[in-house]
């Protein structure tokens, strides 16, 4: 059982090779979306590599013996989580491998080699490219980073939400985008449990409502087909840990378009000057599009948990 003792120890493994990302007031704004209240944005677009991705992948890292870490690691992502892979093995000098889908961000593929990764596109969504990181893994006796259901790097995910509510201990709701589930399932585990009424609402791409089916269903459901472009937020199943922790400690999850994170994230842009991919921008474009249910005078925590040029368009 994952509880809040390991993300505690979580912060403190992590706490030289990570960033303790700004949580900023936003004022001033010439298109409020929520001028009703107060709106506090989470930067994890400046962590490590550009996400929250860093946190739970150096988690990890750390937790492996010298010999785990050695033979290599292997993973398989959308982009942010591939990154922060690829970071921890240069942390590990370790030979690193990536697998992506080809609708993974171009700029993101040239960072990864810089990174010093080895990048084999493989299939259309991230499940295909996983399948063949997988089998890479077993062939070759590789160790594998798993992206959302590994309980240590859920644990690092939630060290996001830990540091949240050290920066502004009163929040009313938080808004968290949700790919996988490892996310929400971090920072949801940690803020209920100091923070229980603390209203947490995950966010899912309409062509890609895995959570969304799986709490509805009260069980994993693997989704028909994916339709959402946006590849860090394309999964077709979640795993059974994340859907416990999401039934448990989340509140309610909405669905948005692809053009709601596009209108988000020119937002970011031409408001705040940050450069977010679309996953980065969902929780203001639950906001925008009007999703989120509020109360007057309510104090909202936006997770702006990935960067990238989507916003620049």
């Amino acid at each position: 059982m994952l509880t809040l003792q390991n993300v505690m120890e979580a912060a403190e493994r992590i706490a030289p090779y990570v960033r303790k990302t700004p949580l900023i007031a936003a004022h001033c704004l010439k298109e409020h979306p929520w001028p009703d209240g107060e709106l506090l944005l989470k930067l994890e677009c400046l962590q490590v590599t550009g996400s929250f991705k860093g946190r739970g992948a150096t988690n990890k890292l750390l937790s492996l013996s010298e010999e785990e870490v050695q033979r290599g690691i292997v993973t398989a992502s959308g982009g942010n989580h591939g990154l922060a892979t690829a970071y921890v093995g240069w942390l590990g000098q370790t030979p690193t491998t990536v697998f992506l889908p080809d609708n993974v961000s171009p700029e993101k593929v040239k960072k990864l080699e810089r990174w010093g990764a080895n990048v084999v596109i493989r299939g259309s969504q991230w499940h295909e490219a996983n399948q063949a990181a997988l089998a890479l893994a077993n062939q070759d006796g590789l160790t594998y980073f798993h992206p959302f259901a590994d309980p240590v790097v859920i644990a690092g995910q939630g060290t996001t939400g830990v540091e949240i509510l050290e920066q502004a201990q009163e929040i009313d709701v938080l808004l968290v985008a949700i790919g996988g589930g490892g996310l929400i399932s971090g920072i949801s585990l940690a803020v209920k449990a100091l923070r229980p009424s603390v209203r947490i609402i995950g966010i899912e791409p309409v062509g890609s409502p895995t959570l969304y089916e799986s709490v509805k269903a009260g069980r994993v459901v693997t989704l028909p087909a994916i339709t959402t472009c946006v590849p860090t937020m394309a999964c077709r199943q979640t795993e059974p840990i994340n859907l416990a922790i999401v039934q448990r400690c989340v509140d309610e999850i909405l669905l948005v378009t692809d053009d709601d994170m596009r209108d988000a994230a020119r937002w970011l842009w031409f408001e705040l000057g940050l450069a977010t991919d679309l996953s980065g921008a969902a929780s203001i474009a639950a906001l925008r599009s009007g999703k989120v249910q509020l109360k007057k005078g309510q104090r909202v925590c936006a997770l702006v948990c990935g960067a990238g040029p989507d916003g620049l368009a």
